[in-house]
């Protein structure tokens, strides 16, 4: 073994052979990459510091980690040998890790699993890092003269907007742009914040600790060490459910990490491009295109601990943050215009802006002049600083009454330097906070109100039946709920403005009534009409037959007085959502997929017949069958006219994290969104959409009728229900502490029909069976047996080409081996069979499709970075799956008769897995038979719970 790096303690550091980090030892085909040698080192460097952090714990544990990784490697390896075609004599190494996992009491199969869960949190962190390596090389190889920035995507499609359009046109669709991410409290972030927080931490030190030498990189070593031991000790598992306040701070921290200063970034660094020279010197080119939204705090559909006080407890906490950020970077900014009156005079604006602040406040001014006495630019901009903190405060002498206020008295500034010759200032920092200032607002993000459709319905039948104010009787809490939350929309808009809270989406919107009934509610919450605030409600359609009607709810819901009178209001603006999760769900991937893109393109054909400025929102999950996959290569696939120069999709969980977690990858991310966006309305673009749609309409119509009725066949399968949650880790994944919201809608359903789609996707993810993702599909392609079509749309038709790229993703992260031994806890061979032999179809079929011979051949980077990381998700999996098996064993025996089942908990447990001493580290070694029933129920439930964390972050998604 060759020695590296040298750690704090002077002991060397060996690095693992590279078989370490490729599931294919001995057996790479010629396509297969190894890793990056910078990602390989990272890699190396902490897997030895997390191989030292164990054996300091238990030398045993770090014995076992290494015997069943071991065994894990050489399984997966065997397993890719033999998808490739490649003969290899077969070990059964998946067996042998089984047995020793099997043999583990329940405490240290408890510290195995945060072992290979602390692992995988550092291998993503490491990718993470060596893609931003990447972006800046590419950055750093970019010279002046390049007609384009080939790493910001956004200045590429602008220069092909110019290309085909000219420069007028492409100036009016930029002047469009608007990207909406909405921010929702969706739970799929299977980490804890406490570990969120130490990932960050490791991956500042692994990133600074390339430049440093010498004592500096001792240190750094140090501080890692520290970290991971802290990361490995920590419990995976929070304490509690967080509540709908503290999810806020899950925007806080996105906000202050990155979002406050890397949006500026993005329009600079198109106007640098865009400008060339005169950067930073001209009047700005780039719009503030870029409007976050949020559900957190606010979205009440099935969430009974989102209520209208924790609505305006959440509004309060983000105004109160963005003023206060504002604040800080208007002092910052205004500390450096140092500008003196003689080469820098102020203009008459300028001056009647100081006059009018003068008289608001002369202690103010007076301080201000304290430290810039001859800097008006200056003075001026201080008293503004302070003006933020009285807004803060709310001092109604002192406060602004809104942004635009604020924003107006920025521009005043930004003029007088103009005017004095020195556009330098005026347009560097300065610009950055009326930028800042303009994405963000007092508000921070566009709050948005959602309920469900039956629950509006109720609340109006109470009130008939009982009177307003309850004259015949009590209304129902429910009801009183409802009207409050109307009245906390106003207080919101009130205090904050009209943009800080003004949308109210309808879940599962049947009928115009649906939208009536919003706007009567939203009356009746106010004795006076003119406290009633602005409301735009939004339908969301999200089930097949809603999705298939929902022109003619549309057609019905403009002649709405209330909608008519925001359609004149706004310029013919209208927006409508609609819903991946549950149309997946309700009708399968592919039916849904079809589904959803034939109602976006008769939407926005009904919208330009109204001549209706449309905005459709995207209800996208992170996982596939969620409607996840790049965001940027879906902008691209929508039908021509639904897109409009505007983007609005939800962001949740993990997909937050990642896109937004890290300052350059954020920056990326959203170049490459609004990049698409733009490009979507170039002709090219359009003809190429509307052609092939058309063109291969007959073609999928065929697969959607076949997927479908396939869909519905498995999941009418009797028993189908109680089977899914024995095979899948259902129950335990809904007791996970990541979201306040419950797993089911609680609106009186016992099936799969008021099952939210997260926990239904993230059940088949952690199988290993991704389900959710492709299931009908093979056999649709079996029955429409034409591959040339199949193949002709792939390469022709967008919609088509990333629902199979995103279905070969998901296919990558199967495991047939795995699957098998879930399914094996069902005991029901013939649902088995159904999910099997559908799983083999489709995946012939796609790999027919792509080209391959495998998952993924051909995209060498995804293929080889999930290869990596298989043996160690595997490894994970047996944990879960036989803690399933103890589980499901214990709870067959709760359903017997009480003395039976107390009989049987005590004589039915044996030296394995099957032992419990609770949750956590601190639990001491117990041997099985002196554990009561109800701690073997605890223990295997927490063992479950550490192997979902570990999991979600091996596979990189959840729901």
């Amino acid at each position: 073994m060759a020695k590296t790096r040298q750690p704090d303690n002077n002991q060397p550091i060996t690095q693992p052979d590279a078989s370490m980090y490729t599931s294919g030892v001995g057996t790479k085909g010629p396509e297969e990459r190894d890793l990056p040698e910078s990602l390989k080192n990272d890699m190396a460097l902490c897997l030895e510091i997390l191989r030292k952090v164990l054996g300091e714990y238990d030398q045993g544990l770090l014995s076992t980690f290494d015997t069943v990784r071991g065994y894990a490697v050489k399984a997966s390896a065997e397993h890719y040998a033999e998808t490739i075609g490649k003969e290899q004599p077969k070990e059964d190494n998946l067996e042998k890790a089984e047995k020793v996992i099997d043999a583990l009491n329940i405490h240290d199969a408890q510290l195995l699993a945060r072992a290979f869960a602390t692992y995988f949190h550092l291998a993503n962190l490491c990718e993470e890092n060596y893609r931003v390596s990447v972006l800046h090389r590419r950055e750093a190889d970019v010279t002046e003269d390049s007609a384009t920035d080939p790493v910001n995507e956004l200045t590429g499609a602008y220069h092909q907007l110019i290309n085909e359009m000219g420069p007028a046109k492409a100036k009016d669709l930029l002047d469009k742009l608007e990207f909406h991410p909405v921010f929702t409290a969706h739970p799929t972030e299977a980490r804890r914040k406490a570990v969120e927080g130490k990932i960050r931490r490791i991956a500042n030190l692994l990133s600074a600790g390339k430049l440093l030498g010498g004592s500096d990189k001792k240190e750094n070593y140090r501080r890692l060490y520290n970290e991971i031991d802290a990361l490995f000790r920590t419990s995976p598992i929070g304490a509690k459910k967080p509540t709908p306040v503290e999810e806020a701070d899950t925007i806080l921290d996105i906000f202050d990490n990155t979002l406050f200063n890397t949006i500026p970034q993005v329009y600079r660094r198109f106007d640098d491009w865009l400008l060339g020279d005169k950067a930073g010197r001209e009047q700005p080119q780039c719009p503030a295109f870029f409007h976050p939204g949020s559900w957190i705090g606010s979205d009440r559909d099935g969430n009974p601990n989102v209520t209208a006080k924790v609505s305006r407890a959440v509004a309060r906490k983000f105004s109160d943050h963005a003023v206060q950020a504002l604040e800080r970077a208007t002092r910052n900014a205004g500390k450096n215009l140092t500008m003196e009156g003689v080469t820098t005079p102020a203009s008459d604006e300028l001056k009647g802006l100081w006059n009018r602040q003068k008289e608001m406040s002369e202690r103010l001014t007076d301080r201000a002049l304290a430290v810039s006495s001859n800097e008006m630019h200056r003075a001026v901009m201080l008293v503004m600083a302070e003006r933020l903190h009285y807004t803060v405060v709310r001092d109604a002498d002192l406060m602004y009454r809104d942004c635009d206020e604020f924003i107006a008295d920025l521009k005043t500034v930004q003029r007088s330097l103009v005017d004095a010759g020195d556009p330098r200032a005026a347009y560097g920092p300065l610009q950055d906070v009326i930028w800042q200032a303009q994405t963000f607002g007092f508000q921070l993000v566009e709050m948005e109100f959602r309920q469900h459709s039956l629950v509006h319905a109720r609340a109006l039948e109470d009130i008939r039946e009982h009177g307003l104010h309850g004259e015949r009787g009590s209304l129902q809490p429910m009801t009183h709920e409802v009207l409050d939350t109307f009245r906390a929309l106003g207080a919101i808009q009130k205090r904050n403005g009209q943009k800080a809270a003004r949308r109210y989406i309808i879940s599962f919107t049947k009928s115009a009534q649906n939208i009536r009934d919003v706007y009567e509610l939203n009356r009746m919450a106010f004795s006076n009409p003119k406290d009633v605030p602005t409301i735009d409600v939004i339908p969301l359609f999200e089930q097949l037959q809603d999705l298939q009607n929902c022109v003619d709810v549309l057609e019905e819901m403009i002649k709405i007085p209330e909608v008519q009178a925001r359609l004149k209001a706004t310029g013919g603006k209208l927006e409508v959502m609609l819903g991946y999760s549950d149309s997946s769900k309700d009708a399968g991937p592919t039916t849904a997929t079809l589904a959803l893109h034939e109602a976006q393109g008769r939407i926005a054909q009904w919208a330009k017949k109204h001549d209706i400025d449309l905005t459709l929102f995207h209800g996208r999950g992170g996982a596939v069958g969620r409607g996840g996959g790049p965001a940027n290569r879906a902008v691209l696939a929508q039908p021509v006219g639904s897109v409009n120069c505007r983007f609005k999709l939800t962001e949740q969980g993990e997909s937050i994290f990642a896109r937004y977690g890290n300052p350059v990858l954020a920056i990326r991310h959203v170049e490459s969104v609004a990049a698409a966006t733009l490009l979507q309305s170039a002709p090219s673009v359009e003809k190429t959409t509307t052609e092939m749609t058309k063109k291969y309409w007959p073609m999928t119509h065929k697969l959607d009728v076949a997927a479908h009725k396939r869909f519905l066949d498995l999941l009418g399968t009797k028993d189908f229900t109680p089977w899914f949650s024995t095979v899948t880790p259902l129950t335990e994944i809904g007791l996970l502490p990541i979201g306040s919201r419950p797993a089911k809608r609680g609106l009186g359903a016992k099936s799969l029909d008021d099952l939210r789609t997260i926990p239904w996707v993230f059940s088949w993810a952690q199988a290993r069976i991704n389900l959710a993702a492709w299931y009908g599909l093979g056999t649709a392609c079996e029955e429409l047996d034409d591959l040339d079509s199949l193949r002709g749309a792939y390469k022709e038709l967008p919609m088509f080409s990333t629902f199979i790229d995103n279905i070969e993703m998901s296919l990558g992260k199967t495991d047939e081996r795995i699957a098998k031994m879930y399914l094996a806890l069902g005991d029901r061979d013939d649902l088995r069979d159904k999910v099997l032999n559908e799983m083999e179809l489709t995946r012939k079929w796609v790999l027919a499709i792509v080209g391959d011979d495998w998952p993924l051949q051909h995209r060498h980077v995804l293929g080889q970075a999930i290869r990596v990381r298989s043996p160690y998700v595997d490894a994970l999996s047996v944990i879960q799956v036989l803690a399933l098996r103890s589980l499901r064993k214990l709870q067959k025996q709760d359903q017997d008769a009480a003395a039976k089942a107390a009989a049987q908990a005590s004589a039915g447990a044996t030296g394995r897995i099957g032992t419990s001493t609770g949750s956590g580290t601190n639990a001491k070694k117990v041997d099985n038979e002196k554990l009561s029933h109800d701690q073997q129920l605890s223990g295997f439930t927490y063992l479950i719970l550490c192997t979902v964390s570990g999991v979600a972050a091996g596979l990189q998604n959840t729901g």
